[in-house]
């Protein structure tokens, strides 16, 4: 089984971006992100509302870094410390050598190629730090743009689970796509 060590966290770095620990000060951010029903809609998961549920959410992220269960990272842009996405490994399942990635950014950041280029660098972390086999992820496959994304960036359609989740009363499908290492374009 592979063993998980997430301490020292390491911030990664792109041309345009620097992926750093969130810390409590981006609650507001978190709010904004996981509070717009635009982000959410695909996301099958409660609006925070308010700040005191930003503040749960940020430690959640900051207890599975701590307990080596899943690693998330503030992206900035360079030069500008406000947090514009969350990304991360934030399933991780040691005895398959394997993590589910995630990903939300505010909307005024879509469409200018910033989850594309953080998804590379934290594969690149997923595959040389943690030593994992494959990264996985689920979406809805309404979200057109994050399948776009995925594919992108080397993954494939594996699933498509039909109305195996129930949210709010609504059967909702599921997309996996999954990417090994040994396919990851470095």
């Amino acid at each position: 089984m592979l063993t998980i060590n997430l301490h020292p966290f390491k911030n990664l770095e792109t041309e345009r971006l620097v992926l750093r620990r969130v810390v409590a000060s981006d609650a507001n951010e978190i709010l904004a992100l996981r509070g717009n029903p635009d982000t959410m809609k695909f996301i099958p998961k409660p609006l925070v509302t308010n700040h005191e549920q930003a503040m749960e959410h940020f430690n959640m992220i900051d207890a599975k870094i701590e307990n080596n269960e899943g690693i998330n990272w503030a992206i900035t842009l360079k030069g500008n410390p406000k947090l514009i996405e969350i990304i991360g490994h934030y399933r991780i399942q040691p005895e398959h050598y394997r993590s589910e990635i995630g990903y939300m950014i505010l909307p005024e950041y879509n469409g200018r190629g910033i989850t594309t280029e953080a998804i590379k660098v934290i594969l690149l972390y997923g595959f040389d730090d943690m030593q994992l086999h494959s990264v996985e992820a689920f979406i809805d496959p309404k979200n057109l743009g994050s399948a776009r994304v995925l594919e992108k960036s080397g993954f494939v359609k594996e699933a498509h689970l039909v109305e195996n989740e129930c949210y709010n009363g609504i059967f909702k499908d599921t997309a996996i796509y999954s990417l090994l290492a040994r396919n990851f374009k470095r």
